[in-house]
Parts: C-alpha cells; structure tokens; sequence
C-alpha cells in the first residue's frame, strides 16, 4: 500500500482559492501510482467545490470536524445548540464580521459581506465567480438572527478588539487561532471546539484507508496545520509560513504560485 498525503488547500494546494493545473496532474499521478489523497483544510464542505473535491480520496473539513471519504460522512461535529446561541451572541456583542460555517451552507448578518469585501479589497460581483479566492462572498446565506444556526467552524474578519481578546470572553470549550490571512491582523481569526482539529480528523481516515502511521504525510502552511503536521510521520511545509508551522517542517517547498506541491510530490517519491 502507498502513501497517504493530506493536503491544506489555501495557500498550499491552491493560490487564491484556484489549483493551479500542474498541482491538480500532480495529485492524479500519485493517486495512479496508489497512493491516497485527501483534502484537509479549514474550509467547510460547502466552500469547496464539486470539481475539487473530484480530485481527492476523501476530505477531512471544517479543521477537523467534518469527514468525507467515498461519499461516505464519517464524522460531523457541530457546536451544541446552547454553545453556538452563546458565541454568536458575544461575537454579536463585539461587532464581529463573522460566518459560521457548515457543511450545507455558510451564514452570516447582513451586513458581512459588505464588510469582508472591504476589508479584503475586492470587488463583490468579481468575488461571486468563485476565481479570487473570496468565493465565500457569492456562497453567504444571510439573516438578522443567527443564534439557531448549526455550524462547525466559524472564521472572523474583524472586531472592536483584538479576536484572542474577544475569544478570551467565550467559554472554555471554544478554541482560537490567528487568521490563516495574515493580512487581516489580530481583529481576525478562527473559533472551533476546543477538542477538533485537522489531526483528529487525519487519524480517522488513515485508519479507514488502513494506513500505518509511517507512511502518513501532512501538507501545510497555517496555524491550523499545526496539529496534523506534528502528527504526521513526514511534515511538509510552505515557504513563508509562521515560524512555530516552519519548526514542524522535515521539508519544505515553495508556495503554489511556484507550483510547490509539484516539488513536494516528486521529492517524496509520490510521483517518480
């Protein structure tokens, strides 16, 4: 049995929210060669689409709290209704631009997307193509009240106060990450469960996949990454990502502007 590569997708396997068609030939030779492929990422199912999805043996989203194998969901791990009432409401309370991210859909105020296109200086109708990396904006489902939304994840672009401030004020069972868009600044990052992360998700595949743990390769580049690539038996890291993701590194390759995973791939023997 080959191989099994998981696989963060902004900023690793995809710039600006696009695969670069030499990443995408590099993943099916390896996948012709018998190894598996599967995508780990922040996202939600529902902010990546059919087409990539397509590419992979499975799909660990959600940091973690949502797992894809063949069709199969082997994992979908929400906030409880009373915990996700209780951070939408502080997050609320601190005039948070936020989405909370599910499967299905993800869900924001109405006055979010306004603000995510400002602060990420783009143009909305462009965004909406799905082509920019901010297709999130074109896939927002709106409302005033958002306290009965289930979600997994939920990623935060600005606040009145530093977001590890504002995470502070959220109860115990709450975790917080920087932004993996550095751009943003400290009024943004990531909240998920405490217990979830990508590595949580990484052991439940390989071992559907049956995988032993030495042949167990993560890919990354963010703060999110952090757990799956200390779980893995070889850590793969981007070119330019923070310090404490760079310490983890057996290897590291250019970012996928520079069509890095290609590098990456045929380093490790996936690809020959």
């Amino acid at each position: 049995m080959g191989k099994i590569v998981f696989i963060d997708f902004d900023g690793t396997i995809a710039d600006r929210g696009v695969i670069p068609p030499q990443h995408v030939e590099a993943v099916r030779e390896a996948r012709r060669r018998g190894h598996r492929i599967v995508l780990c990422t922040g996202r939600p199912r529902s902010l990546v689409t059919d087409q990539d999805r397509a590419l992979f043996d499975g799909m660990v989203g959600a940091a973690g709290g949502y797992i894809e194998v063949d069709g199969q969901v082997l994992s979908d791990r929400r906030f409880p209704a009373a915990l996700g009432a209780r951070v939408v409401s502080i997050l609320d309370a601190h005039d948070v631009a936020y989405i909370l991210e599910a499967p299905d859909a993800v869900h924001a105020r109405p006055s979010t997307p306004a603000r995510i296109a400002s602060l990420m200086h783009v143009d909305r109708d462009e965004a909406s193509t799905g082509r920019t990396g901010l297709d999130i904006l074109g896939a927002l489902q709106v409302a005033d009240d958002l306290k009965a939304v289930s979600f997994s994840k939920v990623a935060c672009f600005d606040a009145d106060l530093p977001m590890a401030d504002v995470a502070s004020r959220l109860p115990a069972e709450v975790g917080f990450l920087p932004s993996s868009l550095a751009t943003l600044g400290e009024r943004a990052g990531e909240l998920h469960l405490a217990e979830v992360n990508k590595s949580v998700g990484m052991r439940l595949v390989a071992e559907h996949f049956g995988v032993d743990e030495a042949d167990v390769v993560a890919i990354g580049d963010g703060y999110n990454d952090l757990e799956m690539l200390q779980e893995a038996a070889t850590a793969v890291v981007i070119e330019g990502a923070p310090e404490p993701v760079l310490a983890t590194a057996d290897l590291v390759v250019p970012p996928p502007e520079r069509s890095g995973l290609v590098d990456a791939f045929a380093r490790l023997g996936l690809t020959g």
